[in-house]
């Protein structure tokens, strides 16, 4: 498949548009469920929610369900899969993260999604596609994730590895706890918020990667190193593990838990100021 912009899990909307009609892969909207039944890109499925997230769970959905998701999507696990939305490529990233952690690497964001699609007046749709039924089968990467438990302990014995918080300023500071049981950040983490890495409207675009990693450069994060992503719900935080991913970093890790979880435990530590 195609490579875009010197990177492998991105593709432009100009190829989406060329191979939309005789599509080898199945495409997923990743946007909320309102949005997509009011239009979508022709061909498209629709995600039930955007964060995969179990139910009743800080955490992403169990093997079970992602498999009955994915089979209903008509994805097995030779399909080429293909992701956008309208939000700055954020929920796409997320589902991106939870096909790499169920063990699905053929697999692409569109860049500027829903955003660019609209604003070079491309085709759209309210009709939904009925894929013939996949036999996807989920297998975890625990390599893919950072548990709360090795996080804890390897901020308390001095062995955490970068630690990037994706947040915004306010919940960086404290002075937005988001409904949390206690405000700060991880110790020794490093800010940079998601949304600092995209082009502003209309088109919603990764920027050119070399001022990716520039900019994480100048951040304090070293892009190529071992890093443990996080934000509020650990969707943010696979944005950031996905922006690792187009430079080239295979060891980054999403803490998926992020501060909806360390928040509410006692013993996890806060630091601020």
């Amino acid at each position: 498949m195609t490579t875009y912009e010197g990177s492998d899990i991105l593709v432009s909307t100009e190829w989406l548009a060329e191979n939309l009609e005789n599509p080898n892969f199945v495409l997923i909207d990743a946007g909320e469920a309102d949005a997509y039944r009011r239009a979508h890109i022709p061909g498209a499925v629709g995600v039930p929610h955007p964060y995969l997230k179990g139910r009743g769970s800080k955490l992403v959905m169990e093997a079970a369900e992602f498999e009955k998701a994915c089979q209903r999507w008509g994805i097995s696990n030779d399909t080429s899969v293909i992701i956008y939305d309208d939000n700055a490529s954020l929920h796409a990233a997320r589902v991106w993260w939870v096909f790499q952690y169920y063990g699905h690497t053929d697999v692409r964001v569109v860049d500027g999604g829903f955003n660019a699609w609209l604003d070079e007046n491309r085709p759209l749709t309210s009709r939904n596609p009925r894929p013939e039924p996949g036999t996807f089968s989920a297998t975890a990467q625990p390599e893919q994730v950072c548990l709360i438990s090795e996080l804890k302990n390897r901020v308390s014995d001095g062995s955490a590895p970068a630690i990037w918080d994706t947040r915004s300023d306010a919940e960086w500071d404290g002075s937005e706890d988001r409904g949390n049981d206690r405000t700060g950040r991880v110790p020794g983490a490093v800010h940079l918020e998601w949304i600092r890495l995209m082009q502003g409207p209309p088109s919603r675009r990764f920027r050119p990667l070399e001022e990716i990693r520039s900019t994480l450069v100048e951040a304090g994060l070293n892009p190529d190193g071992e890093t443990v992503t996080y934000c509020q719900s650990g969707i943010r935080g696979a944005f950031g593990h996905f922006i690792l991913a187009l430079l080239g970093n295979a060891s980054a890790r999403n803490y998926d838990g992020s501060m909806s979880e360390w928040t509410s435990d006692s013993s996890a530590p806060l630091t601020l100021g």
